[in-house]
């Protein structure tokens, strides 16, 4: 198939397009390279020896996005591009709402005018709130609960694309919620390159360990859980990558969700001594204060995308981490 893949220079977006490009499929991308390198794009290209056309510029500019449309045939869209930083989502909440929803208007819009029918939607864990049951289901409560305005944003897309499909019934559309992405491609040439200090677990450990950052703070020790740190459910970002090919795979009525995870928890003491063996060093960390709006366990079931989309998470948090470090300690200032 041609894809327009948005956001494909980011994390996700480029282990996703060496998938793809694996799989066989053409693949377009358009970028804006906020938050994300060109470099990345042009590694992927070495990585599969298939050339990748970029374009620059913001998925909200929709005149060139009806330029783009007017001269491709694309069978299908993978919609990554968007802000992903929850704390700089409470402080610029305007930003992130005029962004993520604007960006994803703006693609249905062309769609629509061009007659492209399949959508496959880059949500989030977010979307479920505070948990109130565990192993979390496609089925489980949403919307209720979302502490962050980045969150509520993916909620707010769901239901515009579960709306859109309402109207429109040869509209297909699948809501991918990811849980914590880890990892890197095993060639170590690519990989999660935050532009400023890391938000999450992974790369913030693996910037302890080349010596960028100090010591990782483990946020409360409290909680009822195995060794009382928060647990959480990481998936290889490879094996969240295939999961986008398996669902461009799968033909189905409307919109549909899945859960793109492993299906048990690690705690962050646990990823941090995972981290140790695979860097063979020791990674210090503090223990601080719990962070408000944090729970004790988040994790989720993959039977439905087990069972319908043929997919299943194969990776270990071992591998996970081995690969992180043969990223970070080949690129310790990312692709710069």
């Amino acid at each position: 198939m041609n894809i327009l893949v948005t956001g494909g220079a980011g994390y996700i977006g480029s282990h996703t397009i060496i998938e793809l490009q694996n799989a066989g499929h053409v693949v377009t991308t358009v970028d804006n390279l906020s938050n994300s390198n060109q470099e990345a794009l042009r590694r992927v290209e070495k990585i599969t020896g298939k050339p990748i056309e970029f374009h620059q510029f913001a998925v909200q500019n929709r005149a060139k996005l009806e330029d783009l449309f007017s001269s491709h045939a694309f069978n299908a869209v993978i919609h990554f591009a968007g802000l992903k930083s929850v704390g700089e989502s409470v402080a610029e909440p305007l930003q992130y709402y005029q962004n993520n929803i604007d960006s994803t208007l703006s693609l249905l819009d062309a769609m629509n005018r061009h007659g492209v029918k399949k959508f496959l939607f880059s949500s989030s864990a977010t979307v479920y709130g505070t948990p109130e049951e565990l192993p979390l289901k496609e089925t489980s409560r949403v919307g209720i609960g979302i502490t962050n305005p980045y969150g509520q944003t993916k909620y707010m897309i769901e239901q515009i694309l579960k709306d859109t499909c309402v109207a429109d019934e040869s509209f297909e559309c699948t809501l991918l919620r990811y849980f914590n992405p880890v990892g890197a491609d095993p060639s170590g040439t690519i990989g999660e390159d935050p532009s400023d200090t890391p938000n999450n677990l992974l790369p913030y450990a693996a910037q302890v360990a080349v010596g960028k950052l100090k010591e990782v703070k483990v946020f409360g020790n409290d909680y009822d859980t195995v060794d009382g740190t928060g647990v959480r459910d990481y998936i290889h970002v490879v094996d969240l990558a295939k999961g986008h090919v398996a669902a461009l795979n799968h033909t189905s009525q409307g919109a549909n969700a899945y859960n793109l995870c492993t299906g048990k928890g690690t705690s962050v003491l646990e990823l941090i001594n995972a981290f140790s063996k695979a860097a063979d060093r020791e990674i210090p960390y503090v223990i601080t204060d719990r962070r408000p709006g944090d729970v004790a366990s988040c994790y989720a079931s993959p039977a439905k995308a087990n069972r319908e989309l043929g997919w299943y998470a194969e990776r270990t948090i071992e591998q996970a981490c081995a690969d992180s470090w043969r990223w970070q300690k080949g690129n310790p200032n990312g692709y710069n």
